[in-house]
């Protein structure tokens, strides 16, 4: 009598071999195009330095940036105005990217955005707050913004809470708070004098060159501890992917999990509207980008992260240089995302996955 290996629950070589076989390619596919997406993240960092009034190449531009070089003139337009644009520009869209993406993914929607589920609004309201009675600024606003930002997260996840999270109800009670909060906004917005309306808007509509050397180091070390972090979560991601039920047969701790991805990404995403105000859409279309572009590969934290910098870097270009005037990043990412938020509800409500 022969025995079945499959009744032994031990696979056949040759599944064996195809499951390694895929493996091998999704990530060989990842590495290659997260390090595409590096390059390309690199070479907008260093052209956004390039152009302008006064341009400069590119050689010149990493010699400034790296010290490798001295040169006055250079070294002033690179270091003292360029640079902490290109920073701020590339650490907001590395941030939002990353939190964006963690949020769709945990939460199993695509349209589960911090952009809409209140995060941004509660860092909008106390930052106005600030602004407009307080005639706070700069890196108090900043710090108004962070705390705002945590309290609507904490909020909407114990209103959500009912023996564990679902991502269909913390959507609705996100969308829920980001109305009142909204509201909240205008109403402060309608007490303010005219010149703290006009800052309050300005920093409403999002712009990443209006953070202070201080603001722009603590979102960097931020990312440097919160990026590697949320890439070491990949794996409980997943995991919740395929739903509670599979991921607690996996070993998951499935609310611990989700609550410690939930904060990673709430704290990355405070800290970038802190620095550069909301910047909408970004953190909605970076992920899904990203997985078009890995395929079988789809999830990478880091690929998102990297497309959110490039998303946010070009845009950032097309507001300063290829307007008839200098506009906040904000603008164009909000004419750019309004489209796609159109062509993603339309999808999802086809599909059947639109609630």
């Amino acid at each position: 009598m022969t025995t079945d290996t499959t009744d032994l629950g031990i696979e056949p070589p040759r599944v064996a071999t195809a499951l390694r076989a895929n493996r091998r390619h999704r990530a060989g596919r990842s590495v290659v195009v997260t390090s595409a997406l590096a390059g390309a993240v690199a070479a907008l960092f260093v052209f956004t330095m390039m152009v302008g009034s006064f341009r400069i190449g590119a050689g010149e531009v990493i010699a400034s940036v790296l010290h490798l070089s001295d040169n006055p003139s250079v070294d002033f337009v690179v270091r003292g105005l360029r640079l902490p644009t290109a920073a701020s520009a590339l650490a907001v869209g590395l941030a939002l990217g990353a939190s964006g993406t963690i949020f769709q993914q945990v939460l199993r929607n695509p349209l589960a955005s911090p952009d809409f589920v209140g995060i941004t609004s509660g860092a909008g309201l106390a930052a106005v707050t600030g602004i407009v009675l307080l005639g706070a600024g700069g890196l108090v606003v900043s710090g108004l913004a962070l705390g705002g930002a945590i309290v609507a997260a904490l909020l909407m996840y114990v209103l959500a809470w009912r023996d564990g999270v679902s991502g269909y109800r913390f959507i609705l009670i996100g969308i829920g708070v980001a109305a009142f909060l909204e509201g909240l906004i205008g109403y402060v917005l309608s007490r303010a004098q005219l010149f703290e309306a006009r800052q309050a808007m300005h920093w409403l509509t999002g712009s990443v060159g209006q953070a202070s050397t201080t603001e722009l180091r603590l979102l960097m070390g931020a990312l440097l501890v919160l990026l590697p972090l949320a890439i070491l979560l990949q794996r409980p991601l997943r995991a919740l992917e395929l739903g509670d039920d599979t991921a607690r047969t996996l070993g998951t701790r499935t609310e611990l999990s989700r609550a410690g991805l939930i904060a990673t990404a709430v704290v990355l995403v405070a800290l970038a509207v802190s620095v550069a105000g909301p910047i909408v859409f970004v953190a909605l279309v970076a992920g899904p980008i990203a997985n078009r572009l890995l395929g079988p590969a789809t999830g990478g934290v880091l690929a998102a992260a990297l497309v959110g910098a490039a998303l946010l870097l070009s845009a950032d270009l097309v507001a300063v240089h290829l307007m008839p005037t200098p506009l906040p990043t904000g603008v164009v990412t909000g004419a750019v995302g309004a489209p796609y938020l159109l062509w993603l509800l339309a999808t999802t409500n086809r599909q059947g996955a639109g609630g």
